[in-house]
């Protein structure tokens, strides 16, 4: 067991249990394995050298072609030969591990979680650059003039109360207030 802190405060950190370290730590880490106290440059399994690390954890083998995570059977097994496992199992399907991409013509987005948006009107899966019905050319809103006139203001760069027609104007006793 490691000892504990200094003289004057022994409640205080540790020294490590690696025999040819000793190195006071007060920040020291406590093996989950064997249960002594190493510094930073000790605390894995390897640095240590910890008889009961093979007991620890379970590992997993992530499959190249499909991206599943197969869990190991016994400590021993190697990569290879879950691996092959896995693919005579006829569960590993290299199809799952594309990402969907955007339907619309010549986007190449991948849709992932914080980039998709499901269109209310058609309920076509979209990336967030063409997430209004103008901009996928939506079959269930039929892309309304209103709409088709957004978009063009939108790419235009133009605001909608500069547009002229269609957009909001304010009533001129507002327009017209001024103060002093």
């Amino acid at each position: 067991m490691a000892r504990r802190g200094t003289e004057a405060f022994p409640e205080l950190g540790a020294h490590c249990d690696e025999a040819d370290c000793n190195q006071l730590d007060f920040l020291p880490f406590e093996c989950d394995g064997c249960g002594g106290f190493f510094c930073a440059a000790h605390r894995t399994y390897r640095g240590h050298g910890c008889a009961k690390a093979a007991d620890q954890g379970r590992t997993v083998v992530v499959c190249p072609d499909c991206g599943d995570a197969i869990e190991r059977a016994a400590p021993g097994q190697s990569e290879r030969e879950i691996l092959d496992e896995h693919v005579r199992s006829r569960r590993c399907d290299p199809a799952r591990k594309r990402k969907p991409v955007c339907p619309v013509r010549r986007c190449k987005e991948p849709l992932t979680f914080s980039n998709t948006t499901d269109c209310k009107a058609c309920g076509r899966k979209v990336c967030l650059r063409h997430r209004f019905p103008a901009d996928h050319a939506c079959a269930g809103a039929a892309a309304s003039k209103a709409a088709g006139a957004a978009a063009a203001r939108r790419a235009g760069g133009e605001c909608a109360r500069d547009a002229g027609s269609g957009g909001w104007a304010l009533p001129a006793a507002i327009r017209n207030f001024k103060i002093f």
